[in-house]
């Protein structure tokens, strides 16, 4: 059975990177019937970011990429937690060191930092030199009580060509001479995640381990570990960087990075994932809409693309609208309640006697222009408020004053209140007759109307507007803007 894994380190939030790696996983283990297992790796206890974890995870459960091993999903190969596992760490490098494919470190920062500025002085490759390596037996056992800082560190074989078949990359290859004796086990007894990671893929039987292009480098230290454990390794796969439009590497310049930022700006989980996946993946060269049903059936690892893949936030947005506009009524009506349940800052002031159908009819008007859910507070908040604030300069439009703005909603007033029926097509009969009578232009007059009922310069069509408004309501504004002017 594939297995594969996501392995984030809770030292920062869910960055879009590195939840598009979590995608792909999921989404070559449902392809072919496999498990996919978030692991924790949370040795680096200094830099441990307090939440960091629990965004990773909301972040996954947004966009519906569920584990089937992983905290809170309990399998056979838990725990899930690098910190509760110290003891496969240690025993295999206890193991690595009596077979003198490791060896303890003594050197202190110090030294280390006056090794490297040598090296660079002398424009030489800078690692470590292997001082404790040659250490006589009573050196080894003097410094091995005093020594705090002591670590244990791989014993890089010479003369070795490290190759790696990568699944997306193609062949790689290294010398093991250009690769130091790094570390795999620090003073505080934890692993580095040169260790950790192999030990934990082959425990948990990791059949491919699929990551982002920055692991590449890292990949001949894990293989030479794997084979001198007499391991057989996964197959690696290492998926391209995503870059910002500038070509650079994607931050915060370039909008939002984490993927909970997303959706609170009012991203749907649905476009996210759709959009994502054509972040180094596309099935043919057209489809760019896809389900997440159809991404599993299409998914497969030689549609991944080699070169950087651009993060373009202006297709985010069309494709986020696209979503919105095919969605039902009342899901959208929905998802809007539930958003603004989550984020009070977006939400609306929505009195408690709303009717279900008057908040549908309002939720109707906008649908077509809503490309984030966050912008449906600006479009609809006037919907659900007694008044209206608006500016005397903005009522009275260009080429108008404000007698003749006066006169205009005197007019209106007067029509809209001996009206038979308050519908669309007799409000837009009726006001484009009066436009007419009044020899103004149609953004004149219905621009007033426009401030005059809502505040706002731009708004859902104005007619279906004033329908949903509802006679009185549309009166007492018009009314309330004219004595503004007197």
């Amino acid at each position: 059975m594939i297995r594969v894994r996501f392995a984030p380190s809770p030292t920062g939030f869910p960055h879009v990177g590195n939840i598009r790696t979590a995608m792909f996983n999921w989404l070559f283990a449902r392809r072919h019937g496999g498990k996919f297992i978030v692991r924790v790796e949370d040795t680096d206890q200094n830099r441990l970011v307090s939440g960091a974890l629990d965004s990773i995870l909301e972040a996954l459960d947004w966009l519906g990429l569920q584990w089937d091993e992983g905290p809170n999903v309990e399998g056979p190969y838990g725990p899930y937690f690098q910190s509760q596992r110290l003891r496969h760490y240690e025993s295999i490098t206890d193991q690595l060191v009596k077979e003198d494919q490791a060896y303890y470190c003594y050197c202190t920062p110090e030294r280390l930092t006056c090794m490297r500025k040598r090296q660079q002085s002398l424009k030489q490759p800078t690692g470590y030199d292997r001082h404790c390596l040659n250490l006589s037996s009573p050196e080894k056992d003097k410094m091995h009580g005093a020594s705090k800082t002591r670590v244990i560190r791989f014993r890089m074989p010479n003369d070795r060509s490290i190759i790696l078949e990568d699944l997306i990359g193609g062949k790689v290859s290294w010398d093991s001479n250009l690769l130091d004796d790094f570390v795999i086990l620090k003073s505080d007894r934890y692993p580095t995640y040169h260790l950790a990671n192999v030990v934990d893929d082959h425990l948990m039987e990791i059949t491919h381990v699929l990551r982002a292009e920055e692991w590449l480098p890292s990949t001949p230290k894990h293989l030479m570990i794997y084979q001198a454990l007499n391991w057989n390794a996964p197959l690696f796969g290492h998926m391209p960087m995503i870059l910002g439009p500038d070509k650079s590497k994607l931050s915060k310049r370039h909008g939002a990075t984490s993927a909970l930022e997303y959706k609170e700006m009012g991203y749907l989980p649905e476009a996210m994932i759709n959009f994502m996946a054509l972040l180094g993946w596309s099935l043919d060269d057209h489809t760019e809409i896809f389900s997440q049903q159809d991404l599993v059936k299409g998914f497969s690892l030689d549609r991944v693309v080699k070169s950087a893949a651009i993060f373009n936030k202006e297709k985010l947005d069309w494709m986020n609208g696209l979503y919105i506009r095919s969605m039902d009524l009342d899901d959208l009506t929905v998802r809007l309640e539930d958003y603004w349940k989550e984020f009070p800052d977006q939400a609306l002031s929505i009195p408690n006697n709303v009717s279900r159908d008057y908040l549908l009819k309002v939720v109707s008007l906008i649908q077509e222009r809503l490309k984030l859910l966050s912008e449906a507070q600006e479009l609809t908040g006037f919907f659900f408020l007694d008044d209206t604030d608006l500016e005397i300069m903005e009522l009275i439009q260009k080429g108008m004053d404000a007698e003749v703005t006066f006169l205009a909603l005197n007019v209106t007033l007067n029509e809209l209140r001996a009206m038979d029926s308050f519908n669309v097509q007799n409000l837009e009969k009726c006001l484009l007759d009066i436009n007419t009578q009044l020899k103004l232009s149609r953004k004149q007059f219905l621009g007033m109307l426009r401030i005059a009922l809502t505040g706002k310069k731009i708004s859902p069509p104005i007619f279906e507007t004033m329908e949903v408004l509802g006679r009185d309501r549309c009166i007492r504004r018009l009314e309330l803007a004219r004595s503004w002017l007197s």
